[in-house]
């Protein structure tokens, strides 16, 4: 996990997804390099952008290079073609071993072959930046709901390789948590007793939020651990 780390982040295409997720990563302290095509996309940017302006094709290795892509932790591709964001997520990944990395396809179809090549993705019609920030710089328990006495949060957690071909039950049981829901290739499930976790699940967990530490643990170390 990154946890809550500044890094070096690269994105490809600066429309407006791709200036909205620049701009908050830089308020958030990071340094950001954004890839376009287009010289005149960066206008999106705004005076302020203290980050690089990279104009070239964003699954070019000397334009990735000029980008910083070899001291970068993550990778989003945010362009407005599907085929260009996979190609460029797999350079980053592939060629420079960038792990965190994240492509936006605009075909849900497709989603399952991505997630096959380990690249995770997010499908336009659910897309929000928020979604595209999580998959970037995962943290452990994202908050996504709290209660209004302050006691329960339902969260989406980072689960340990291990856990896939496990049954969502057990890791309730060995997490303390209840399972809400699970998002697999898109679409969000209501996981039953016999579910099994999948490679590329994201986990959205209800929790007291004094366990929140207890639950990150339980997860990140998987089954064989778990207490």
């Amino acid at each position: 996990m990154w946890g809550n780390s500044l890094m070096h982040i690269v994105i490809m295409g600066c429309g407006r997804v791709g200036a909205a997720l620049s701009k908050t990563l830089e308020n958030q302290g990071h340094t950001v390099a954004v890839i376009d095509q287009d010289p005149t996309a960066f206008r999106r940017l705004g005076s302020g952008f203290g980050g690089r302006r990279v104009t070239g094709v964003g699954f070019d290795q000397d334009t990735l290079r000029e980008a910083g892509i070899e001291d970068a932790g993550a990778f989003a591709a945010v362009s407005s073609g599907d085929n260009s964001n996979i190609i460029a997520a797999r350079v980053a990944r592939e060629m420079f071993g960038v792990d965190n990395v994240a492509a936006r396809i605009y075909d849900p179809r497709r989603a399952e072959v991505y997630q096959r090549l380990g690249i995770p993705t997010v499908a336009t019609v659910r897309w929000t930046a928020d979604q595209m920030l999580r998959r970037l710089l995962p943290s452990g328990a994202e908050p996504l709901w709290l209660d209004p006495t302050g006691g329960v949060q339902l969260a989406e957690v980072h689960i340990s390789p291990s856990w896939v071909g496990h049954r969502v039950s057990r890791l309730q049981q060995e997490s303390g948590t209840r399972i809400a829901f699970i998002t697999r290739m898109g679409e969000a499930m209501l996981p039953d007793s016999g579910t099994v976790l999948q490679e590329g699940d994201l986990v959205h967990a209800l929790m007291r939020c004094d366990q929140v530490g207890d639950v990150e643990a339980a997860f990140d170390r998987g089954p064989e651990e778990a207490s």
